[in-house]
């Protein structure tokens, strides 16, 4: 029986590991393209090189990355904040109150999920048209902060919260907003820091809405400019990878920041 525990173990850790390595190799391979000049990786170079600086002064010198960098912080920043006040409200409110309604209306948000994002980006782009937000990061932020699957996310995490509390606090005269800032709010801090990584990664790296509402250069966000790098007819991969290099430490800071929340956040939600 130990043999055989020790065979299935080493199995299990030699596919974790590949795993692993495949998953990390392609971050170890833009930081590694970062240092190197554009034949260095075309050639297919996997060792650190000396053109770091020379790749960050192109950078920043014949593009707007500095600019590109704030409006994808910005939006980001925005749109968590959004997100998570609209979306938690929205569940609370789904799961705290029943009526005969509640649930079918609940359905209806949940089916919304099956309808692909190409299919209401012509709506979306009349609204926005009409609202005169076009070539707007408001534009951006407000598409995104109506998340279906953050309702949905903060429902299964809300499903076994303990409501004696909030009664208490009712008959103790709190406001529904004070109930809800002041006890709710705290006791689910892990919930909403999983929501808040999943938002700001989502808008981090979003594309295909930026790309349609933003025109302007100095509106782009940090995607959006690392793809017109790559669309020019002699494209400097070093360049590239340094891009993408800067743009992917924001999303691997806040992550590992706050990596322990999310996976509390993450495992209440899925218990449910």
């Amino acid at each position: 029986m130990k043999t055989k525990s020790r065979v299935s173990s080493f199995f299990l850790y030699l596919f974790l590991s590949v795993s692993a390595f495949f998953s990390i190799f392609e971050f170890f391979w833009i930081v590694i393209g970062s240092t190197n000049s554009a034949v260095d990786i075309q050639t297919g170079k996997l060792t650190f090189g000396d053109q770091l600086i020379p790749n960050l002064t192109k950078l920043f010198g014949s593009s707007n990355m500095g600019g590109a960098l704030f409006n994808s912080a910005k939006i980001a920043v925005l749109t968590v904040f959004l997100s998570l006040l609209v979306t938690s409200m929205a569940a609370y409110g789904f799961q705290m109150y029943k009526s005969k309604a509640r649930e079918n209306t609940y359905s209806f948000f949940m089916l919304t999920m099956m309808i692909p994002f190409a299919s209401l980006m012509i709506p979306l782009f009349q609204i926005i048209v009409i609202f005169r937000l076009l070539n707007s990061h408001l534009a951006i932020i407000l598409v995104a902060s109506i998340s279906v699957f953050m309702i949905f996310f903060f429902r299964q995490s809300f499903v076994n919260y303990q409501t004696e509390i909030l009664q208490a606090a009712r008959v103790d005269g709190a406001g529904e907003l004070r109930i809800f800032f002041t006890i709710f709010f705290p006791s689910m801090r892990s919930t909403f820091a999983a929501g808040a990584i999943y938002s700001f990664m989502t808008s981090w790296n979003a594309y295909l809405w930026p790309l349609i509402v933003l025109q302007s250069n100095d509106k782009r966000t940090s995607t959006l400019l690392i793809s017109s790098l790559s669309s020019s007819y002699t494209p400097d991969f070093g360049v590239i990878m340094t891009g993408i290099a800067l743009a992917t430490l924001p999303v691997i800071v806040v992550f590992f920041a706050f990596q322990k929340q999310f996976v509390q956040g993450m495992v209440g939600s899925v218990k449910q």
